[in-house]
């Protein structure tokens, strides 16, 4: 996935059809010159649709359509005749796409499954003919209802991305580089803060043909639950993640004391997500000796007690078959 071309976040402004007036129309033939009411229904106005793709990762084609539209409902006309409904328009979305309205800030729903189809705008309902109006005490009813109007309004589209683990990390913690190593997935990598500004996804092939999606997200930071950063952008991909893997540097100041606040920044986002199954993840362990990662071993036991971690390397490519092995696993057993 290019990164110039994921966009994860639209606002669009949709309008659903107006419905058709019904028509006041009255039967007038040859030899009926005083026929009843015969005025038909108006037609129902076009709803506005989101519907799931699952070939679509991005919310680019939406970017610059700030504006859709849907037709209006034809009016009633003679011989009890409805008028035709106006065309719903279809919005295609990946999945995972979450729908909020951007006056109150309400989640109206999410897309998940591919081909869900869900109204996000309805259209006006048609209104009733005259001949709806008839009674045996007022067989001549000159009125009907007009249609409904359409909807309108403004609506926020976000995507948090579907995929099996979620890389978590500070920035330049090696997500990138693992990315790149365990799947086809070409992600910009560099040794400066937030080369990944944008989500990355990439399948990671196992054992016996089998696989599973890793996502490699833009870095946190320390205050990024309150928005600072890339903020609230970083952490709600991290909420459709089946698995998190937590990743420090070896050569970090204080490897358990990162790892901390890398909890506590997504207990303050969401306290559900600490419940997830996790990994801890010490990168570029090939610059440590044997003794030096004994002594690391030792506090992380003291620190981090029963935490699961893993050393590798990316560079080097050691501890990657163990790194897979544990999480399809703990992805087997969730």
């Amino acid at each position: 996935m290019a990164s110039d071309n994921f966009v994860d976040y639209v606002k669009i402004h949709v309008k659903s059809g107006n419905g058709g007036g019904g028509s006041t129309h009255f039967r007038r033939e040859k030899y009926i010159p005083k026929g009843g009411p015969d005025g038909g229904d108006g037609g129902r106005g076009g709803h506005v649709y989101l519907r799931g793709n699952k070939q679509l990762w991005t919310l680019l084609h939406l970017k610059f359509k700030k504006h859709v539209k849907a037709d209006h409902g034809a009016h009633g006309s003679s011989n009890l005749k409805t008028g035709s409904q106006g065309k719903d328009v279809y919005i295609d979305v990946p999945l995972g796409t979450i729908v909020r309205d951007d006056e109150s800030d309400e989640v109206l729903f999410e897309i998940t499954d591919d081909g869900e189809e869900r109204i996000l705008q309805r259209g006006g309902r048609g209104g009733l003919g005259n001949n709806n109006f008839k009674s045996s005490t007022h067989q001549t009813p000159r009125h009907a209802q007009p249609g409904e109007p359409g909807i309108e309004g403004w609506k926020v589209l976000e995507l948090k991305i579907l995929a099996d683990v979620g890389l978590v990390g500070f920035p330049n913690a090696g997500k990138s580089t693992l990315l790149s190593v365990v799947s086809a997935a070409k992600p910009e990598i560099g040794d400066y803060p937030f080369t990944t500004i944008r989500p990355n996804l990439g399948i990671v092939s196992y054992r016996d043909h089998r696989s599973f999606v890793m996502a490699d997200i833009p870095g946190i930071i320390e205050g990024a639950s309150q928005g600072k950063g890339l903020g609230y952008r970083f952490l709600r991909h991290i909420e459709r993640n089946s698995l998190l893997l937590y990743m420090v540097p070896a050569d970090a100041d204080d490897i358990a004391e990162e790892y901390r606040i890398l909890k506590s920044e997504l207990k303050a986002y969401n306290s559900e997500l600490l419940h997830k199954e996790s990994i801890l993840a010490i990168t570029k362990s090939d610059m440590l000796d044997r003794e030096l990662e004994d002594e690391i071993r030792v506090e992380l036991d003291h620190r981090l007690s029963g935490i699961n971690y893993l050393f590798i390397s990316s560079v080097a490519q050691s501890g990657i078959v163990e790194l897979k092995d544990e999480i399809w696993k703990l992805l087997q057993d969730d």
